[in-house]
């Protein structure tokens, strides 16, 4: 799947989402048969409208505009965005993956992903009379595990700006307005990547196929195929949306929609390597097993010095049981990129099942020192405390 998340062919299923959200956008419109996302097999539900995705409570701005009880900020004063997120939430600002919450949600548990807190800026943002636009982060393809599923993620953030403002019969314009990159993940803070402009448009379709992708992780298709196709009502143009519900459709058997939504996905982009990965799976399943490997060898070729896919084929190899294989692959990670903590991970977890408690703790100790966020290092320490319990005992 594709968000925060996407399913693969090796064994799993390929979901995309935008948690750290990742799709490809093109730059002409490709023409659409909507007609392709109906499927009167499911009970399609209501789901969120654009209004309750963007939405303050009152609860938020009485606090905006105490915050801000000086007149209207300046952009010089924009960092305070941040420090009233942190001040004003029920919990330390956090980045959580599988989190995809509403504006007002976003700020009563600041423990989401960066689509949603970068949602919950923009909002405030909007309220205290900035500009604010939306980009993809072009980070390398990078996968995250939940519940059995390996999720393929992109990121995003949010540019704000000064908008022109009138002071009585005076007009204040910027031939090109100050602006700050707001950007909740410190690994694309401190790495120069790529960026392009995304509409708002496309972001309430990535909250739509994050919701969905969680929700077919949940195996409730009903209400995965009616966020999916949200997704594709409030922007058909997106491939990731497309290859999700594609997905949908497959794993309740509907081999031949399927694959003519796959192609509907590539047509948006064809270079969605995730739409190909699944359509791989879908030859294989449907007897044309040289077709799926063909694209496979291809995507293998192109992912090899990816030290995430790495982990994906590591994490894949230990679900295999298969423990040389994944310490193999959780090295070449390593060997690719040494600060990435979740090689470290891996390799901990073969030699903690190998029974080798010393190394286990040793690389997980190297897993904490690597992590930057606080839900990953809490994470760390405590299997850390069980390991030093267990070498005890």
């Amino acid at each position: 799947m594709q968000n925060l998340k996407c399913a693969f062919v090796f064994g799993a299923l390929y979901v995309s989402l935008f948690f750290l959200t990742g799709c490809n956008s093109t730059q002409n419109e490709v023409k659409v048969n909507t007609d392709l996302s109906k499927n009167s097999f499911f009970e399609e539900h209501q789901v969120e409208t654009q209004s309750d995705v963007f939405r303050l409570d009152s609860k938020v701005t009485s606090k905006l505009t105490s915050y801000f009880n000086d007149g209207p900020p300046h952009l010089s004063q924009a960092q305070a965005l941040m420090q009233f997120l942190v001040d004003n939430g029920e919990a330390s600002l956090a980045y959580q993956s599988n989190a995809n919450l509403t504006a007002s949600e976003a700020f009563s548990n600041l423990n989401a992903n960066c689509l949603s807190l970068s949602i919950l800026a923009y909002s405030l943002s909007e309220f205290l009379g900035f500009d604010g636009h939306f980009q993809r982060v072009h980070i390398p393809e990078y996968w995250d595990q939940t519940q059995g599923y390996s999720l393929l993620t992109g990121h995003v953030n949010l540019v704000v700006s000064e908008a022109n403002r009138s002071l009585g019969a005076a007009h204040v314009l910027y031939s090109k307005p100050k602006s700050i990159t707001i950007d909740f993940d410190p690994n694309s803070r401190e790495q120069n990547f790529p960026v392009s402009s995304i509409s708002k448009k496309r972001i309430l379709s990535m909250f739509y196929s994050n919701k969905g992708a969680m929700a077919l992780v949940r195996k409730d298709f009903d209400m995965a195929y009616s966020y999916f196709k949200a997704a594709i009502n409030t922007d058909p143009q997106y491939s990731g949306a497309w290859g999700n519900l594609a997905i949908v459709f497959r794993v309740n058997g509907f081999m031949e929609q399927a694959e003519e939504v796959y192609q509907q996905a590539l047509a948006l982009n064809p270079g969605n390597s995730n739409v190909l990965g699944n359509l791989a799976l879908l030859y294989k399943l449907t007897n044309r097993e040289a077709a799926g490997e063909q694209i496979l060898a291809r995507l293998d070729n192109k992912r090899k010095n990816n030290p995430y896919y790495q982990i994906v084929k590591g994490n894949d190899a230990l679900e295999a049981n298969k423990l040389s294989d994944a310490l193999a692959y959780f090295r070449q990670a390593k060997k690719l990129d040494s600060q990435m903590h979740d090689s470290y991970f891996g390799m901990a977890r073969v030699y903690y099942l190998r029974g080798e408690i010393e190394l286990a703790k040793n690389y997980l100790s190297k897993a904490y020192k690597q992590s930057n966020f606080v839900h990953d290092r809490n994470r760390y320490q405590g299997k850390l405390q069980w390991l030093q319990a267990v070498a005890k005992n």
